[in-house]
């Protein structure tokens, strides 16, 4: 299976491609409901998907664990407020002394059955989400109207996206319009004795500190009267448990890893980090 991991470049250039060669081994991911069944029925029955839910609650993993199991090549484009239809779809660029259509990472894989996944699609500019409109309906098709030939797409190609629906509410939302394209799967935080599961097989940190890391991100979760914009989310939680692994001071990791990503505010910062050192 080939991973592959785009960069949209605001250059008048093709996107930089990366391939990688991975192994067999598929990465960890531990189910939390029926999500893997769902995505291999929307896989045979060729439905986009639109997983939903906060930063670090396991979307990315679960399409990179997905794709792996059926061992299909995977696609990522991490959208933001520049990427363009003509990042995805493709360009013309200047070779010697031809102009040569180079294909974008969307045409490739419509053409070749990978799996596309765009994540935080509401991030990209309107014209992306315009050009998968007939990839996302019964057409299964994308038009190229720079080449103005349309392609059908390949019997293994399946479209995927995620979406962040507290970031930025009422700024960076998805058009219901769009939304009802895709089959959707909420995504949220794990139940505790899950998320230290996760922990000790991403890090193998024992499962005493586990369980402590798993009990101060839900602490800080259920405060809300501190306004923070994002909680704590697994990923951090896993990055801390990193530190601690291989040697850093318990108090020290969650403290750059959990707290200061959390927030720029001095008071709130001190506050967690008080009742962090508390519960560690």
């Amino acid at each position: 299976m080939e991973k592959t991991l785009i960069k949209p470049s605001l250059k008048p250039t093709i996107l930089k491609t990366e391939t990688q060669h991975t192994n067999t081994e598929t990465p960890f991911y531990k189910p939390i409901a029926k999500e893997i069944e769902v995505f291999e029925q929307a896989f045979t029955n060729k439905i986009p998907m639109l997983l939903k839910g906060p930063t670090g609650t396991g979307k990315t993993r679960f399409v990179d664990f997905m794709t792996h199991k059926l061992n299909k090549e995977l696609i990522t484009i991490s959208c933001h407020e520049e990427t363009s239809s003509t990042d995805l779809i493709g360009r013309y660029i200047i070779k010697g002394a031809e102009t040569v259509w180079i294909d974008g990472p969307l045409t490739k894989a419509v053409k070749e059955g990978a799996v596309i996944y765009l994540d935080e699609i509401a991030e990209a500019r309107p014209d992306v989400i315009v050009a998968i409109h007939s990839l996302t309906d019964h057409r299964k098709e994308l038009y190229i109207d720079k080449l103005g030939k349309t392609i059908k797409a390949h019997p293994d190609f399946m479209l995927v996206a995620s979406f962040n629906p507290g970031y930025q509410k009422g700024f960076k939302e998805l058009k219901p319009s769009t939304r009802q394209r895709f089959i959707a799967l909420a995504f949220n935080y794990p139940n505790e004795k899950d998320e230290a599961e996760i922990l000790i097989n991403e890090t193998q940190i024992d499962a005493s500190t586990a369980k402590k890391l798993v009990a101060i991100a839900n602490k800080i979760r259920n405060l809300t009267e501190l306004g923070l914009t994002e909680t704590v989310s697994t990923r951090l939680l896993v990055d801390a448990a990193k530190l601690i692994h291989t040697g850093l001071g318990k108090r020290l990791a969650v403290r750059v890893a959990v707290v200061e990503p959390l927030t720029d505010d001095i008071e709130i910062t001190e506050a967690l980090s008080d009742l962090c050192d508390l519960m560690i």
